[in-house]
This record gives structure tokens, sequence and C-alpha cells, in this order.
């Protein structure tokens, strides 16, 4: 038997969309990076972006269970001195519906330059609308 290299270039690379709507946030953020990497291909590699296209729509109505709405908390820092701004999910959520998302997705991503990679392939969207009509993506069930 030969292990198979298949070259980034060669590489089939889907478009898949997700609807968001009601559907728990880890859940949605880990089925996105799973194939985001192409760990559902036969052809996996670490080493190399080999995974597909996922646009994300309704971001805005994303669910989280229990009390995690008031206790979740994002922090990011401005860079100056005690600049550090913390947000709980509900308040990040209204101001920035895609924020929550793309944040429990790229946590699941490789650190380094793959990751970075990887999480440009994502598109999420906070209502139904999105510019990747032409793509003709295909519905993938969370």
């Amino acid at each position: 038997m030969k292990t198979i290299f298949v070259n980034e270039r060669d590489a089939v690379r889907n478009w898949y969309i997700i609807d968001a709507a009601e559907k728990p946030l880890g859940r949605i953020a880990a089925k996105a990076a799973t194939v985001l990497r192409g760990k559902n291909k036969a052809t996996f590699a670490p080493n190399q972006e080999m995974g597909d296209f996922i646009v994300i729509i309704n971001a805005d109505k994303v669910a989280v269970t229990g009390a995690k709405a008031s206790d979740k908390m994002y922090h990011h820092h401005t860079g100056f001195p005690g600049g550090l701004k913390s947000h709980n999910f509900a308040k990040t959520i209204e101001r920035h519906p895609e924020d929550p998302l793309m944040l429990a997705i790229k946590g699941m991503l490789p650190k380094g330059p793959l990751g970075r990679a990887l999480l440009k392939n994502v598109k999420v969207y906070a209502g139904v609308n999105h510019p990747h009509a032409a793509q003709n993506p295909q519905p993938l069930e969370v």
C-alpha cells in the first residue's frame, strides 16, 4: 500500500453552509473546525490546508445553554495600561453577532500560520443573506 499525498493545489474544496439558528455554539464551532481542517476527508494531512469552505448564517440567533448568556465573558486588551475590557456573551452578541462564533472556531483550530490560513476559509454572517450564492454551498447539518 502506498500513502496518498495530495497537493494543496489539486485538492477538491467544497463550500458548505450552516444555519446557526437555535443551535448550540460549541457544536457549530466543532463541526466547522473539523470541516475546515479537512478531517472528514480521506486525504487529510495535519500540515496542509485541505479543508473546505464554511458559510455560517444566522449567527445572531446562536444558542447557549444555562447561564452562559450572562456568565460567559469575552476579554480584549486595548494596548494601554489598565486597558483590559470585558463583555459577557449577551452584550457581545448584541454588538458584534459574528464574534462569539469566530472566537469559538478560532480556539479549535491549530495555532500558528496554518490556523490563521484556515480561519480565512470561514465566513460568518448575522442574518440570512450572504454573498456566496455563486459558490453554490451545500447545507451541512450540525
